[in-house]
């Protein structure tokens, strides 16, 4: 069964930055738009970014267009997530999957952004 690992969260303050990494098993989703999601607690799983097939095009919640970037590396399999000038309300439990399927329930990588 092919596995997406999420890796990178953690606690930051407002302001700072951090980079999550997705990484799969196998080269499955290689030719697959692929996308971030983020599910804060109490609240819906939402769309954060998601990146096409080729990578060459992506496309980010108003939100944090401008602070987050989505990219991908083939060759290595994995999906990555630069976020820079964090804010509170980007705390969540972050999670990456095929674009369309949604939050990870109960899986990610958690992410904090406190003082």
């Amino acid at each position: 069964q092919v596995q997406l690992v999420e890796s990178g969260g953690g606690l930051v303050q407002p302001g700072g930055s951090l980079r999550l990494s997705c990484a799969a098993s196998s080269d499955i989703f290689r030719g697959y738009a692929m996308a971030w999601y983020r599910q804060a607690p109490g609240k819906k799983c939402e769309l954060v970014a998601h990146i096409s097939g080729a990578g060459s095009t992506a496309n980010y919640k108003e939100s944090v267009r401008g602070r987050f970037t989505i990219s991908r590396d083939h060759a290595k399999n994995i999906v990555f997530l630069q976020m820079d000038s964090l804010k509170f309300e980007d705390t969540g439990l972050y999670s990456c999957n095929k674009m369309g399927t949604g939050c990870k329930e109960g899986q990610g990588t958690q992410v904090t952004v406190s003082s």
